[in-house]
């Protein structure tokens, strides 16, 4: 059959299950101004409305579907109706694998979140071997931050993709996290004059991650170790889920690209206090200085070091101090 043939047959608020054998209510619709839709019949009793993404070309909103409310997917624009099959034969595959009618739903919403960045236009080109060792560094962090203080708090500290001064930013305290090959120069680059500057109301700390190419068997590639965070904020709630999704494709990632040709292998976390005495360039710089870009020697800076249980306590008072 046609993808364009999905809807045949079908009036006005008519509809059709997608499969007999499936496991969910899902239905292929006709709504208003005869505009196809994707339908999923929502639990009976069902306590929470997921808040939805808006999609250029889409309708996305919650509607009856005879006596039983439902989540609708119609589309507005009737020449994009290849892709939009497309869209909804992905998104019932990912619903069908839910448990539950509620677990469907929530599948169903968070497929269409990634669709709707995707939609958005993620990069076409894959990410460089370095870049590729940049988004290992944060995602140790991003990880290390879900276990101290939750998930929540993490994702919504995580300012990197989006070109933030500091790459994560919570509550009276920053972090600039730098990822370099363990057995490279004692080193690491710095981008531009903000990346070290102190923050008004917050302490600043520099996080350094040995980020080191593996060989088969030997470590996970990116995607696996992207994989592995999407695991934990696929149990998150929704709204975490989505700024997920969404700060991921603005790191440049893209789950179809293939990075199975390299493996990495995380080492060791040192953390520095940025402070009077660092080893930086001071702000202001000089009036017409641009772009400015330096390198720090890690040695210089082994009298800021901070231990771990110390970093772990001022990740923790980020957020007793909302707390309170």
């Amino acid at each position: 059959m046609s993808k364009v043939q999905l809807w045949d047959g079908l009036g006005f608020n008519e509809a059709r299950r997608v499969d007999k054998r499936g496991h969910h209510d899902f239905f292929w619709a006709v709504v208003e101004n005869n505009c196809v839709a994707l339908a999923l019949v929502l639990p009976d009793g069902a306590n929470r409305v997921l808040p939805l993404p808006q999609i250029k070309s889409l309708d996305i909103r919650y509607r009856k579907l005879g006596a039983r409310d439902a989540l609708f997917l119609a589309l507005r624009d009737q020449e994009q109706i290849e892709l939009f099959a497309s869209l909804c034969m992905d998104i019932v595959s990912a619903g069908e694998q839910g448990e539950t009618p509620s677990d469907a739903l929530d599948r169903t919403v968070r497929r269409t979140l990634r669709w709707h960045h995707l939609l958005r236009g993620g990069s076409s080109e894959r990410l460089s071997v370095e870049e590729q060792r940049g988004l290992l560094g944060e995602l140790q962090v991003l990880q290390l931050l879900c276990t101290v203080i939750g998930e929540e708090a993490a994702i919504e500290a995580w300012r990197g993709p989006e070109d933030g001064a500091k790459d994560f930013e919570l509550n009276g305290m920053c972090m600039e996290v730098k990822a370099r090959r363990g057995a490279s120069k004692p080193q690491v680059q710095i981008s531009s004059a903000d990346q070290l500057a102190d923050v008004a109301g917050a302490e600043v700390f520099l996080l350094v991650h040995d980020v080191d190419a593996a060989i088969k068997p030997e470590g996970m590639t990116l995607s696996d170790h992207v994989q592995v965070v999407e695991d934990i904020f696929k149990f998150a709630s929704l709204t975490a889920y989505g700024t997920w999704e969404r700060l991921l494709t603005a790191t440049g990632f893209d789950w179809s690209h293939d990075f199975s040709d390299r493996r990495w292998i995380i080492g060791k976390r040192t953390a520095f206090r940025v402070e009077d005495g660092f080893p930086r360039i001071p702000l202001p710089v000089p009036m017409g200085v641009l772009n400015v870009k330096y390198a720090v020697a890690l040695d210089a800076c082994a009298a800021f070091t901070v231990e771990d249980k110390d970093l772990l306590t001022e990740i923790a008072k980020t957020q007793s101090a909302i707390d309170t």
